[in-house]
């Protein structure tokens, strides 16, 4: 692109293929859907409806813009925050360098506390708090499908809070979440909840060494390093949640593939959870743990 001449007109066909290849070589995770997602949101439309018109010259003024972004993208910027938001749960949720990206991983999370509170035997979740909540995809998405729960959520980052205040704000649920600063549970005071979710930092130090340029250049440190084994904030949750938990509350906990069966452990040595799980995400792999406090 950068090396065609200057009145050369490039078409949505031509724009999609070139990207892809640049993103191929940059070894780029997803390097079709990244072009698509970067030239839909150049050209102001749904991803899928490039295909409609693929033969679409680009103007100028998107040319320009894109050359920017590709740039960026090529150096790994996460596409997320290249184009500001990305899809969690069915909501738009924008995404910035103050907080960690939303995964599909995380859904599962969502997925399962949404199931337990359609369940009729189901203790009712009239309070909830996520610990962690970043952009606050989990607190957000519980609070638009659990429409009587009252949802609080906490983050140590001044920075990620105001992002999941901002996403709250786009999204209609800012009288829906209480949001408050702080480490972990501390913003919770005395309080006692039905069911506590947490999406906490989970990459040990070896697996460290592996994360992609992408993740380890452009996401906030602070919310991706758990220490040694990773478990450091793992291992504070389980030992202090069910302080904060009612007589029979759920604590539902995403954490890494490689250790989610030792935090099950955890759990079950702490002596104060039962009927404890791993959950496994859609890509088959353990990822979220889940433990009932002791009546």
């Amino acid at each position: 692109m950068t090396s065609a001449p200057a009145n050369k007109v490039w078409t949505t066909r031509e724009l999609l293929d070139w990207m892809s290849g640049a993103f191929k070589t940059a070894a780029i995770d997803s390097p079709r859907r990244s072009a698509e997602e970067l030239l839909a949101h150049v050209i102001g439309c749904e991803r899928m409806r490039l295909y409609m018109d693929i033969d679409r010259p680009a103007s100028p003024a998107e040319r320009d813009e894109l050359r920017g972004l590709l740039r960026r993208a090529l150096a790994h910027e996460p596409l997320q925050y290249l184009i500001g938001q990305w899809a969690f749960f069915g909501m738009p949720i924008k995404c910035d360098a103050r907080a960690l990206i939303p995964r599909p991983e995380t859904e599962t999370l969502v997925e399962h506390v949404l199931q337990h509170g359609r369940r009729e035997d189901a203790t009712p979740l009239r309070r909830i708090a996520d610990i962690c909540t970043g952009t606050g995809c989990i607190a957000l998405a519980l609070a638009k499908h659990l429409r009587e729960a009252e949802v609080v959520a906490t983050d140590v980052s001044a920075d990620a809070l105001a992002l999941a205040q901002e996403n709250a704000e786009i999204l209609g649920l800012s009288e829906r979440i209480d949001f408050r600063e702080g480490d972990l549970l501390a913003p919770l005071g005395e309080e006692r909840f039905d069911l506590i979710t947490a999406n906490p930092p989970y990459i040990s130090d070896r697996e460290w060494e592996d994360v992609e340029p992408n993740v380890k250049d452009h996401e906030p440190t602070l919310a991706l390093r758990g220490g040694g084994d990773g478990l450091d904030l793992v291992r504070r949750l389980i030992d202090r949640a069910w302080e904060r938990l009612e007589a029979g509350g759920w604590l539902v906990m995403e954490t890494a593939s490689s250790h989610a069966h030792e935090a099950r452990d955890l759990c079950d040595l702490s002596g104060r959870y039962e009927a404890t799980g791993v959950l496994d995400d859609l890509a088959g792999l353990p990822r979220v743990v889940v433990a009932r406090r002791k009546a």
